[in-house]
């Protein structure tokens, strides 16, 4: 299996991003390839800011191996370093078809909500395929919600194929397993688009002062409680054991809990279950000479397929003078 996948460096990862998806890139490691990268020319279209896109580019760096990535197993590194995908995305573009991404719905939905259509945002899914098809990936884990992303890629690939000969390997996704739902702190789906999160790596402080803002309900302390309605439970279910689930289910159902109780109890279980990873990112942050050699390396390994896929390409086109 020749896995890939990118996250972008919009800001702090939040637990939605770890249990939605870090969680099982990690698991995903070790395979015949695995590429994963930090998608910071995707982040162009929405960072207009220097210093804050190298900030957040080299905090997703340290987050990402304080949260388990090996690059032992997996291949890490900034999309940027490799230029060979701007290359390969130019070929795409020449035979992608206007159609297939206006009828994209990330670029519908951001117009809609006001973000300028520039051309950055509407040819955005030619340079995802381009991160893709430029390793050779077979398998790249996507949310349902991605999956359209992943349609245009194929799309974009068998007409590439089609016009030029079979050159490059079609993906297929590997849906992500969406059942362990990440409420915000408002009680929906966790997301910086509502300004709703809980990042992982935050002092205790901010943590316990984001938890006590979950939304509740009103009952009082004297009132029983339902934990399957409630944010504060189902977020606590990601951290906690079976028996620690049934036992604060237990304190929900009878009477004398407040949500102070509950919220406390999230608290704990969140600081212990991040808890080495928290010392991990300690240490790395001071070697960031060390991570910067991981990255470079990642790029190196990175390039060299990607060096083989673009000439692959240059040559079934015509351009390549060998």
């Amino acid at each position: 299996m020749k896995v890939l996948s990118g996250i972008q460096p919009t800001g702090r990862f939040h637990w939605g991003n770890y249990f939605g998806a870090i969680q099982q890139y990690i698991a995903l490691q070790g395979n015949d390839q695995s590429f994963y990268f930090i998608a910071d020319l995707h982040a162009l279209t929405t960072i207009r800011n220097s210093e804050t896109l190298a900030q957040n580019t080299a905090d997703a760096a340290l987050d990402l191996l304080a949260l388990g990535l090996d690059p032992a197993q997996a291949t890490l590194f900034r999309q940027s370093d490799v230029p060979e995908i701007t290359e390969l995305t130019w070929l795409l573009l020449t035979i992608t078809q206007m159609h297939l991404l206006e009828k994209c719905v990330s670029y519908k939905d951001k117009k809609e909500r006001g973000v300028p259509a520039d051309a950055g945002l509407f040819t955005y899914p030619v340079l995802m395929a381009a991160d893709i098809l430029i390793y050779d990936s077979d398998t790249v884990p996507v949310g349902a919600d991605q999956i359209q992303h992943l349609e245009v890629t194929r799309d974009i690939a068998q007409r590439f194929n089609s016009l030029f000969g079979e050159t490059l390997v079609l993906p297929k996704p590997y849906v992500l397993d969406a059942s362990a739902k990440v409420p915000g702190t408002d009680g929906e789906k966790m997301s910086k688009s509502y300004n709703n999160t809980i990042p992982i790596f935050d002092t205790p402080k901010r943590l316990r002062k984001l938890i006590n803002r979950i939304k509740t309900d009103s009952k009082s302390m004297d009132e029983p409680k339902d934990p399957d309605t409630c944010a504060v439970f189902e977020l606590y279910r990601l951290f906690a054991s079976t028996e620690e689930q049934a036992h604060l289910r237990e304190r929900y159902l009878a009477d004398g809990m407040g949500y102070g109780e509950a919220k406390e109890q999230l608290f704990e279980s969140a600081m212990e279950y991040f808890g080495t990873a928290f010392e991990r990112r300690h240490d790395l942050q001071q070697r960031l000479d060390d991570v910067e050699d991981i990255l470079q390396a990642g790029a190196l390994t990175a390039r060299t397929k990607a060096r083989e896929v673009v000439d692959r390409a240059k040559q079934v086109c015509g351009l390549s003078r060998r």
